[in-house]
């Protein structure tokens, strides 16, 4: 079965510092026509730094969109045309103060692919140095070392529900 959609046209409805929001006019595979609200979004990195075998470091800030505060592990936002791995770096020392001597690739995950094309690139990173931490202007965090099975317990728990954390813990971990 065929299920592709053709872009017939496209206006921006919105253009933003973060996000662009288009709307397509689209034929689906049986020839109708139909609507398509598309979020466009750079992508971003997240990173499972492990500082010890038992251990990884997390970061706690608060999200305004869900006006709580979230714990979850050190990412960030790509800039355009930047490359993942550079920006796991540059994340990783903004937000923890560390660099990583041995850094590992687990792919990417799609965030929310019903209406933005948003993709995250997830890093295991080890064998950690403190170099000091420099966070972004406007950005208030908190990073500290968890033992893994603490963060397990929160996930399972409920007491963590950042998605891009749970996956990026389940690929690194191999769970």
């Amino acid at each position: 079965m065929n299920f592709e959609e053709k872009m017939l046209d496209f206006d921006y409805v919105y253009n933003g510092k973060v996000i662009d929001v288009r709307r397509d006019n689209v034929e689906i595979a049986t020839g109708k026509k139909t609507v398509r609200e598309v979020v466009e979004h750079s992508g971003g990195v997240v990173i499972a730094a492990q500082k010890s075998s038992d251990t990884i470091l997390m970061v706690k800030q608060y999200r305004y969109p869900i006006k709580e505060t979230v714990l979850e592990l050190p990412a960030g936002k790509l800039e355009k045309g930047e490359d993942p791995f550079s920006a796991a770096k540059r994340e990783l020392e903004e937000e923890t103060g560390y660099k990583a001597n041995l850094w590992e690739d687990l792919g990417y995950i799609n965030t929310t692919p019903g209406f933005c094309d948003e993709k995250l690139y997830l890093y295991l990173a080890r064998n950690l140095e403190f170099v000091g931490e420099h966070p972004d202007d406007g950005e208030i965090i908190q990073s500290f070392e968890l033992e893994l099975q603490d963060v397990f317990e929160k996930i399972k728990m409920g007491e963590i529900n950042d998605s891009k954390t749970i996956c990026t813990l389940m690929r690194a971990f191999k769970l």
